[in-house]
Formats: structure tokens, C-alpha cells, sequence
């Protein structure tokens, strides 16, 4: 089997370590800037292309502020996710906001800061007009139902919670042109972590036959279309990444005869992804500090699920490394677990690694989209650290481990004395 491999080696690790205990999360800037890159090459033929990171997936400033510089927008669905993005100088058609179940406070800040707005429902039109009014520029979420299949992570179209139907898409332009706007665009987002390229090559054909007939239905010409985000990562060693040049030019096939072929002018494209940025270029750095022997053996971590739940979460794998011991056959069966008072606080079941002992260093693959971004305090639990490695080598703190402060920091405990005085 096809072997992960880690881009730092057991002594840089233990040299970080110094410094930062364990656990802590740990991206490599080379890695993300190169595949950022990479990403904008396989579409560099349409002239507008842009990625908007989906800050989701990683809400670290430090490498939105990285990714800004390689050219990348930023994708956010909250009002955090607007204030990060403000706060690391991505503004205007910087910011794609989409977001479901919207609060008034988080439109009337998308649109003060000129980000594109991404609508999710019909009724959410006349909501924005109430509360921050109707922008110039809009754009809707499109579901294709029963056109699209989904999968495991974000479902079935017709099940899931996002976007217009085909007849409410006509029913929403036409209002919208009728109160004032005059650029369009159109997204989807109807996978999540899909390693087959076809899917995304289908995705846009399906895009761009409803950008023509919309066009010449209601009079509208489109400046951009989203094709979300939804490329995966190969988790498993055994996997292959989604090859992004068979993608961008199935897309610029498919651009050139169902869109330009059908009459409408040329016009932007654009991405969301998030997973495959940074994800790969993220590990969870951790040591065992027990070994359980009952009905199974146990290694259990310095990290747990607070640190990265998709395994519970999702039954997700991901690939588990012990530097120290590479080479060394696989063959102890082990579930490798937390400290949560969890069950189900898990990095790995009955998975096969070399044998383990207290103290070992152990380092998590494909942590970087989703992990610490997911984290939580549940049981007590405190988030960790994250670092970034420089090209030039050096190792950034950029964002500190949590401590008991943090923790107790929303509690009053001076009204607690009174209360119970």
C-alpha cells in the first residue's frame, strides 16, 4: 500500500516540540502556496477566474492573510467570517458571502463591505431589501434537486437545507432586475470532499445550460458563475487527488460550447474550495501518553476529538504516522483515541501501526481543513495551538493554545458569590 509521507523530519518535530507541546497543529506554507497556485494554473484560461477560500475550513488569519497573497478571495457565511476576512484586508468582490437562515446584522455588514451577496432563499431578497437594501450586484444559489446527486458529507440536493429551485431561480432574477440590480452571478455547491474530476466538469455544463436559458428567458446577462467548492482530498494513502487540470479544461470545454456557443457573452468563474487549500498541508501533532490493554489495545493521545472530530464525527480516516518508527512493520491493531469522556473520541479504529509506547510521536494527516476549525470545549476540553513553517524554514506561532483562563474567561464568578452569598 501507498505510504503517506510527512514533510518534516522526527528532529524538526522534536526541536518544535521545545517550544510548543504537544498537541498542536502544524501547516506548511510551501505546500499551501504551491497548491494554491497549481489551482489558479488549471483555470489561468479564463481571464477572471478566482478561488474564495472557504474560511471554514480554516479560520486562521496568518494563512487567509497567505492565501490573499497568492490572489485567493475570501468565501465566508458568517459575521466572524466577514470580520476575519475585513480584518486581513479582503473587501469588496474580495468577499463572497453565502449564507443560509441569515441574520439581518450579517447582510447589513456584507453589504457595507461591497462583498458579493449570495442569496439562499427567494424570501431572502425582500429580507435584504428591509434591512440593508438592494445591492447593484446579486447573486443566487442554485439546488438542481433531482438533476445532481450529492454525497455522504453535504447529501442529496433535494435533502439538503441550500438554495433556489430552477423555478424560483427565474422567479428571483426577474424581481431582482425589476428592483434595481444589474450584475448577476449564479453559484451552486452540491458536494463535499468528491474526488471524481467529472463531477465538477458536470456541475458546470449544468451551470452554464441555466445561465443561457435564464439569459434568454428574462433578458440578463451574467457577469460570473460559482461552481463551489466540493474538491476532495485523498484522506486514504491508497487514494488519488482530484486531477485539476482534467478539471479545468473539461470546464473550459463545456464553457466554450454551452455558454459562448449559446449566445452569451463571455464572464467570470469561480471557486469555493477550502478542504483541498489547506487540508492537506495541516497535521496534528500529538504523542501517546498510555497504552490499554482490555478487550482491544488502546494508544491513547495527548490530543482528542476537541483537537480534530471528523473521525467521530464522520467515521473519517485519516492517515496516522509515528516518525520515530518508519519503516517498522504495521502490525499492531490499535484504536487510537482521546482523553474525552467520549466513547466515540476516536482517531482510528482497529487501525494497524507499528507498535506504539508512551511517548511516542505521532502526527495526524490532512488536518489542515477542518480541524482545529471544528474544535470545541466540551468536557473542559482546551483547543491547541497552531504553527506555521515558513519557506524559509523558521516555525510561526499563529494562533496560542487555549488555557484555563480562556475557558473560564465568559464566566463571572464575582456574580457567583454574590448569588450564592
Amino acid at each position: 500500500m501507498p505510504e503517506k509521507t510527512v514533510p518534516f523530519t522526527l528532529a524538526q518535530l522534536e526541536q518544535i516540540e521545545k517550544a510548543h507541546p504537544t498537541p498542536f497543529h502544524l501547516y506548511d506554507e510551501r505546500g499551501i502556496r504551491e497548491n494554491a497556485r497549481r489551482l489558479k494554473a488549471a483555470f489561468s484560461w479564463n481571464p477572471g477566474f478566482r478561488e474564495y477560500f472557504a474560511v471554514k475550513a480554516c479560520p486562521n488569519p496568518f494563512l487567509m492573510a497567505l492565501l490573499r497573497e497568492e490572489g485567493f478571495g475570501m468565501d465566508c457565511s458568517s459575521l466572524s467570517e466577514l470580520l476575519l476576512s475585513e480584518r486581513v484586508g479582503v473587501t469588496g468582490e474580495g468577499i463572497m458571502f453565502t449564507s443560509n437562515d441569515t441574520p439581518a446584522e450579517e447582510f447589513v455588514k456584507a453589504k457595507g463591505l461591497g462583498a458579493i451577496i449570495n442569496l439562499d432563499d427567494l424570501s431572502h431578497l425582500a429580507f435584504l431589501e428591509s434591512c440593508a437594501g438592494v445591492p447593484e450586484r446579486l447573486c443566487f444559489r442554485y439546488n438542481p434537486g433531482p438533476l445532481k446527486g450529492g454525497n455522504a458529507i453535504i447529501g442529496n440536493p433535494e435533502q439538503a437545507k441550500y438554495g433556489f429551485t430552477r423555478e424560483q431561480l427565474f422567479e428571483g432574477y426577474r424581481l431582482a432586475k425589476a428592483k434595481g440590480v444589474r450584475r448577476f452571478g449564479l453559484h451552486t455547491m452540491v458536494a463535499s470532499n468528491e474526488l471524481n474530476p467529472q463531477y465538477f466538469i458536470d456541475t458546470a455544463e449544468i451551470l452554464f445550460d441555466l445561465v443561457a436559458a435564464l439569459s434568454r428567458e428574462l433578458g440578463i446577462t451574467f457577469e460570473f458563475v460559482n461552481m463551489g467548492g466540493g474538491i476532495g482530498i485523498p484522506y486514504r494513502p491508497e487514494q488519488a487527488a482530484v486531477d485539476l487540470e482534467r478539471v479545468g479544461q473539461g470546464v473550459r470545454q463545456a464553457y466554450e460550447t454551452r455558454l459562448l456557443g449559446a449566445g452569451h457573452p463571455p464572464l467570470k468563474l469561480y471557486l469555493e474550495c477550502g478542504r483541498m487549500v489547506t487540508g492537506p498541508y495541516g497535521f496534528l501533532v500529538s504523542r501517546v501518553r498510555h497504552i490499554k490493554r482490555t478487550y482491544k489495545t488502546y494508544a491513547g493521545l495527548d490530543a482528542c476529538m476537541a483537537n480534530l472530530m471528523r473521525p467521530a464525527l464522520y467515521g473519517a480516516y485519516h492517515h496516522i504516522s509515528v516518525p520515530a518508527k518508519a519503516g517498522q512493520p504495521c502490525d499492531t491493531l490499535y484504536d487510537v483515541t482521546g482523553s474525552l469522556c467520549e466513547n466515540n473520541d476516536k482517531f482510528a479504529v482497529d487501525r494497524l501501526l507499528p507498535e506504539l509506547a508512551p511517548g511516542d510521536l505521532v502526527v495526524i494527516h490532512d488536518a489542515g481543513a477542518h480541524g482545529h476549525a471544528m474544535g470545541f470545549q466540551y468536557n473542559g476540553k482546551l483547543r491547541s495551538a497552531e504553527l506555521l513553517a515558513r519557506e524559509d524554514g523558521s516555525v510561526v506561532l499563529i494562533r496560542r493554545a487555549e488555557t484555563a483562563a480562556d475557558y473560564f474567561a465568559t464566566l463571572d464568578f464575582d456574580a457567583l458569590s454574590a448569588f450564592r452569598a
